[in-house]
């Protein structure tokens, strides 16, 4: 026992002898900014299908400067059946820290808002934050829109109804819903279309009245007229982001995974052709080996070529 302890005190007496009572210098270079987070803003309080009101709230985060930034209107995806703002938390951090106000925001869904309820929530978000540009630091002359799935849809949609006023409804109409960059990350164009690129039996799935497509287009039938996707051509074209294509469309980023099972690769492929068809800068990335969403999707090669074409257009 008496050789144990002996041993026990020699190994600290070694340990000691390696320390120092000097302070270890560390060089810092800054190259990260600090960033504020702001949770659960309301932008609008639309009314549902009972006359209640709907409060959709948005989260922002921001560079902490004195200086106005461009902003981007995050729009997450959930099959149009949900729209958690929470989503998509590194990727927005990231664009925050290239310097820019980044707004993820709610939106009305399945069964409560069919198209083109959405659409018109998120126009509703442009305005607001072009009505508080100063309240939260914001270049109202430059905001973009971004959205992954189903807000990748909306974003597309958002970006080629610039000037259609139609789609204007609620609060701050004295405020341009105009977008000046579009990003859309693996989402919907043709809603007729969705499952082209998989087998048949999907693809019959997709015919359904059930479809996440059908439900936004026609609504549930217990609340709507129902139906699916191919029940009404009219209501399936006008929910089609390809049919707003005019010389306000601003330029586009798409981007889509190679093993998507969720949404045909071709959807934003067709969406990218039909841009470039009207004269419009639009460029469209493969990306190999992602799917419909997952680690590909925050990965630095990934959110440089974002923050690329962000710097691009509004920088």
């Amino acid at each position: 026992m008496k050789k144990f302890l002996l041993g026990l005190f020699l190994l600290g007496s070694i340990s000691m002898m390696g320390a120092t009572s000097e302070s270890k210098s560390l060089e810092v270079k800054v190259t990260r900014p600090q960033v504020s987070y702001t949770q659960n803003i309301t932008y609008s309080q639309p009314l549902g299908m009972m006359n209640e009101s709907i409060n959709l709230q948005m989260d922002i985060i921001k560079p902490v400067t004195d200086k106005k930034l461009p902003a981007v209107v995050f729009v997450t995806g959930g099959g149009f059946i949900m729209g958690p703002k929470a989503n998509y938390l590194q990727q927005r951090l990231q664009i925050a820290e290239a310097g820019y106000v980044v707004a993820s925001i709610e939106y009305r869904v399945v069964p409560t808002g069919v198209f083109p309820q959405p659409l018109e929530d998120v126009k509703s978000a442009i305005r607001f934050l072009r009505a508080n540009a100063d309240k939260y630091g914001i270049d109202k002359n430059k905001i973009a829109i971004m959205g992954e799935s189903a807000g990748g849809y909306l974003s597309a949609i958002t970006g080629t109804t610039n000037g259609y006023r139609q789609f204007d409804k609620g609060d701050n109409l004295n405020q341009s819903s105009n977008v000046q960059a579009a990003i859309d990350i693996y989402g919907l164009s043709d809603l007729t279309t969705v499952g082209e690129d998989f087998s048949k039996e999907i693809q019959e799935v997709h015919k359904s009245p059930a479809a996440p497509e059908a439900l936004w287009v026609n609504g549930v039938a217990l609340f709507g007229v129902g139906g699916s996707i191919n029940s009404n051509p009219e209501k399936a074209k006008a929910a089609n982001p390809m049919t707003y294509i005019s010389k306000n469309t601003p330029p586009f980023l798409l981007l889509h995974g190679d093993k998507d099972q969720l949404v045909s690769p071709s959807q934003t492929e067709k969406l990218h052709k039909a841009l470039v068809a009207k004269g419009i800068d639009s460029t469209r990335y493969v990306v190999k080996g992602a799917a419909h969403g997952g680690d590909y999707w925050l990965q630095p090669e990934v959110m440089k070529v974002i923050i690329d074409f962000l710097d691009k257009n509004l920088k």
